[in-house]
């Protein structure tokens, strides 16, 4: 731990200047300009110090840094930054489903996964039904909350049963939550990271393609969700066949364990706050589902704005005396480092690819000898690979926008559309980042969990599960996406 500590202000002033001096390198950038080649080293700085260090103070100089560059003024850029519509929808939308943390409506979705009669003495039962929970909870509710909800039951479970940490079943139980948050997190297509990729591919096409590709919310939606489950089954079948812990003792399991500490009938407040979630989510998905019906057309043209509405009705409306949701139980729950990070790496994607800094035409004298005569399926199973590497070591959301412009600039010159092949990138990188703990914070809270995990055995399995994920993505994924993105 002290060595760790010793670390951080090293790469703090590794990534500082990476920031300031990289313009001055003598490197030979084609097509890059000036501005461009400080804008790149903002980036790159950048890149470390989200894999090294704090994402909230990183991402806040990374702003300030693109705004003291030669790209725009100060006020351009904050304006830039904090008044896209995707950050101020993903500000609201974080306060509108936070609520179903501070209201511990997710504790009440968990236990409902948990108390199923059908798990009782049927250990792979108990095991898949854990694992789709977890998937569909960090899909739809939060993507951290299967972790907080079901480790501390687990541990319970483990230690009424006799398990005991660093055995087979409890490590790999526990790392299966992590590793079904990590595939339920790119399914809504309205929330965190799938909504920043999506956006941030807007600009990106804009500028690269001289069009805006605009992808469909609900067939995000499907081809995540499809491929969700088809890695669920898969894992679950890996982990039982092929790796094949010891699960005997969990046969003995009873109702009554699962069931330890049962949770009181669901208050009015609690019941009015899922209510409208629900109806959130919903006028979120219709209009992508559902186009030509009666005021879909209104919910599309006003989307950004829906997690203001249904937040003006859970802050106005009053039960037992008192607001639905209130400003100071939220902002202790608040994921600041994703808020930041998200906002900061839009702007870059932005910034990267606008016409100023050269980079698009610097990538397409780098990539354009390199696609020339490569089959779509060919650049498709490339593009996946590479990701999947590059992700497992560094930000998985830096990664799928670093990517975009590839994509972009290879179906430009392929004459195809980008669409099918960005979603299934993005879909993928997002959900196989656990490798190592620079991938994501599912992966580094794995790695922080030193009472039941070894260090070792969270490496050979996630990388097993991450190859598994890869093989998925190629022959299920991929065709998936372009059967029915459009």
């Amino acid at each position: 731990m002290r060595q760790k500590k010793n670390m951080y202000p090293f790469h703090c002033l590794i990534g500082i200047a990476i920031m300031l001096l990289f313009r001055l390198l003598p490197i030979n950038m084609p097509n890059i300009t000036p501005v461009g080649k400080q804008i790149f080293g903002i980036f790159i700085g950048t890149l470390y110090l989200w894999t090294t260090v704090d994402p909230v103070w990183s991402s806040i100089l990374c702003i300030f840094m693109i705004g003291t560059s030669g790209y725009a003024p100060m006020g351009a850029v904050l304006n830039t930054a904090f008044g896209n519509p995707t950050v101020v929808q993903l500000f609201f939308l974080m306060i509108l489903m936070n609520s179903l943390q501070t209201n511990r409506i997710s504790a009440y979705i968990g236990r409902f996964f948990l108390t199923r009669k059908f798990i009782i003495g049927r250990p792979w039962a108990f095991t898949a039904i854990l694992f789709v929970g977890s998937m569909l909870i960090a899909a739809f509710v939060g993507c951290f909350a299967p972790i907080f909800l079901f480790w501390p039951i687990l541990y319970d479970i483990f230690d009424d049963i006799g398990m005991k940490p660093f055995e087979a079943y409890p490590t790999i139980m526990i790392i299966l939550i992590v590793v079904a948050c990590a595939i339920g997190f790119p399914v809504p297509p309205y929330m965190s990271n799938g909504l920043a990729l999506i956006s941030n591919y807007t600009t990106v096409s804009q500028n690269l393609l001289g069009t805006t590709v605009t992808i469909n919310n609900g067939q995000w939606l499907f081809v995540a969700l499809i491929y969700g489950f088809v890695c669920s089954a898969a894992v679950i079948l890996f982990t039982k066949y092929v790796l094949h812990p010891d699960v005997s003792r969990l046969k003995n399991l009873t109702l009554e364990q699962l069931n330890k500490n049962p949770l009181p009938p669901l208050s009015r407040r609690q019941k009015a706050v899922a209510l409208i979630c629900v109806c959130f989510l919903l006028s979120m998905l219709l209009p992508s589902l559902f186009p030509t019906l009666p005021g879909m057309a209104w919910l599309s043209a006003n989307s950004f704005g829906m997690a203001l509405l249904f937040l003006v009705i859970l802050f106005a409306v009053k039960i037992d005396g008192a607001p639905a949701i209130t400003i100071e139980e939220n902002v202790k729950v608040f994921a600041w480092g994703t808020y930041f990070l998200v906002t900061s790496a839009i702007l870059l994607g932005g910034v990267l690819t606008n016409e100023s800094t050269g980079v698009t035409a610097f990538l397409n004298a780098i990539l354009s000898p390199i696609f020339t005569g490569m089959s779509p399926l060919v650049f498709g199973a490339m593009l996946l690979i590479i990701g999947c590497v590059l992700t497992n070591v560094c930000n998985s959301l830096v990664i799928g926008m670093i990517l975009q412009p590839v994509v972009a600039t290879y179906c430009l010159q392929a004459g195809i559309n980008s669409a099918p092949l960005v979603s299934i990138m993005g879909i993928f990188v997002l959900s196989c980042a656990i490798a190592t703990p620079a991938a994501s914070p599912f992966a580094a809270m794995l790695f922080s969990n030193k009472s039941w995990l070894k260090s070792g055995d969270i490496y050979r399995y996630n990388i097993m599960y991450v190859v598994l994920e890869l093989v998925l993505a190629l022959l299920v994924g991929l065709p998936l996406a372009n059967a029915l993105i459009h």
